[in-house]
């Protein structure tokens, strides 16, 4: 429906307002007092709520609370404060129109110049790890009806939604008010502010592990602000950014200690790397080169130096493609680790922490990339891919914290039930398998990767590789395969390597032949009835 109209020749000019009458309600309370010490040194009116009016109160300035404009209480724990024709008829009111002036008088409404409002902490909320009503009350009514409101009416009023505008507020109140370009733009800012809020809360609602059943959302809008223009893209044709989403939590809100600026690429890999070591719960290390594990492992046994033993483990499974690769450890990385990476040409290393000495070391190689997770990092629970008019979304294949349990209920379909640390190689197998690029084979010994076979058009292909990446070390390994084999041709080629035990998903029309194969050859096989592809 289209909003009421009127006879342009009737409205009066207002380019400078002069600020008689402002509305505070802050959350962020920053420089709240200078803000108010300038407003009662002007003899502007401060009209207030709740927390805001108490600050500014106490501090010896004087303040109306918003209860005496709308001669009703704040209700509900605070729920209800501004939702009153008293605040709105004076944020709305059109003062270039002598009817909305007159229409004032008469309702004994007086209006509002100036508006500072900035909202709940939702995102900070979410931030923090709250959950359900501890989130939903941060959730602002009457704070964005005020801003919008205001922003309308910017022909009129000032919205202020940030402290980062107050100093030039200051300035123009003692210049004699602000004008229309100010308002203006402070207004577009205040619509941006208000549309970030509920991106925000949208998201939130949104996201978190779908119910069996449940569809996901009809419209998705997703929040992105420029974090840092990029040399370039994939290539030096290409001209690219990264873009920080609003409640993220990954490797675009890391801080960078040191090192050359982060390349497309260099995100592209880091972000790989984090997926590869963070499936594991022991202390873990990745190294990813284009965006493929080329070695995973968790530390050995009763090393001395848990971190450090995994690189060096990881390392070994291919230290020709390790060479200028990205690494991503999940615990803090310590001295030693660093001692590791000394002759070893690295492009970027993440984590979650580092020890000062490390960093010291790092140092020395200048053009090391040393990223930081932020503290509260965690997986995104969503994944996003943009494709030609639109994109795809759909939940993140995310192992449980419980896998071993999980595991219990693999189908043996060939074989003998290993126990103990072969069991556990068949499940470090399988997680880092997820990480791998269909179609992908992951050959595995105490804890470590010794053979990837990767991103190839066929299954068979990248048992070959694997097997020969691995060489000697394949003997005796244990196997993931990501989907399931559609012939027998490359568990031939993975027992004719001498592995000792095989899990995959199952579900080929010609199991029965693969089955047969592993029984023929004394070798282990169990279906978990999951696929792992990663594209």
């Amino acid at each position: 429906m289209a909003g009421p109209s009127h006879d342009p020749s009737l409205y009066r000019h207002r380019d400078t307002v002069p600020v008689r009458r402002a509305l505070v309600s802050v959350s962020d309370k920053t420089d709240l007092l200078a803000l108010a010490e300038a407003l009662a040194g002007a003899g502007v009116e401060i009209v207030s709520t709740g927390s805001t009016a108490s600050t500014i109160r106490d501090a010896g300035y004087p303040v109306t609370d918003v209860s005496s404009v709308t001669g009703f209480p704040e209700s509900l724990d605070g729920r209800v404060k501004t939702l009153h024709p008293g605040v709105h008829a004076g944020l709305l009111a059109d003062l270039r129109l002598e009817s909305h002036e007159r229409q004032l008088d008469e309702l004994g409404i007086s209006p509002f110049e100036l508006v500072v409002v900035n909202l709940y902490p939702f995102v900070e909320t979410v931030a923090s790890g709250a959950e359900g009503d501890a989130v939903v009350e941060q959730i602002d009514i009457g704070g964005p009806a005020m801003v919008r409101a205001s922003a309308k009416n910017y022909a009129n009023v000032a919205i202020v939604v940030s402290p980062e505008s107050y100093p030039a507020i200051i300035e123009a109140i003692g210049t004699g008010g602000t004008t229309l370009a100010q308002r203006k733009e402070l207004a577009a800012r205040a619509f941006a502010h208000t549309a970030n809020y509920d991106r925000a809360v949208a998201t939130w609602f949104a996201e978190g592990t779908l119910a069996e059943g449940e569809e996901l959302p009809a419209h998705l809008t997703i929040k992105a602000e420029r974090l840092a223009t990029l040399r370039y893209g994939e290539n030096a044709h290409q001209r690219a950014a990264i873009y920080t989403r609003v409640g993220g939590h990954g490797i675009a809100q890391a801080t960078q200690l040191q090192g050359k600026e982060m390349s497309y690429n260099n995100y592209v890999d880091a972000d790989a790397a984090l997926r590869a070591a963070f499936d594991m719960v022991k202390p873990a290390v990745a190294i990813v080169k284009h965006a493929n594990p080329c070695g995973i492992a968790v530390s050995a046994p009763n090393a001395l130096d848990p971190i450090a033993s995994a690189h060096v483990r990881a390392h070994e499974c291919d230290p020709v493609s390790a060479f200028g690769g990205v690494i991503a450890a999940n615990r803090t990385v310590t001295l030693k680790m660093a001692e590791n990476l000394r002759e070893i040409f690295t492009e970027v290393i993440i984590a979650p922490d580092f020890e000062p000495e490390a960093l010291e070391l790092f140092r020395l190689k200048k053009n090391l990339r040393v990223l930081q997770l932020p503290a509260d990092w965690k997986e995104e629970p969503m994944d996003v891919r943009l494709v030609s008019g639109g994109l795809l979304l759909q939940e993140a294949d995310r192992f449980p914290q419980d896998i071993e349990s999980v595991a219990k209920d693999w189908e043996l379909v060939a074989g003998e039930r290993p126990e103990g640390e072969d069991m556990t190689n068949l499940i470090f197998a399988w997680k880092a398998c997820r990480s791998v690029k269909s179609n992908a084979i992951v050959l595995a010994k105490n804890g470590a990767t010794v053979g990837i076979g990767m991103g190839q058009v066929n299954r068979v292909d990248s048992c070959r590789l694997a097997v020969e990446r691995a060489g000697d070390r394949a003997r005796g390994s244990v196997v993931a395969s990501d989907a399931f084999f559609p012939f027998s041709d490359g568990p031939q080629v993975l027992f004719d390597a001498g592995v000792s035990a095989i899990v995959q998903p199952g579900g080929s029309v010609r199991d029965e032949e693969t089955i047969a194969l592993a029984r023929e050859h004394g070798v282990t096989m169990f279906f978990t009835g999951e696929r792992h592809f990663y594209h």
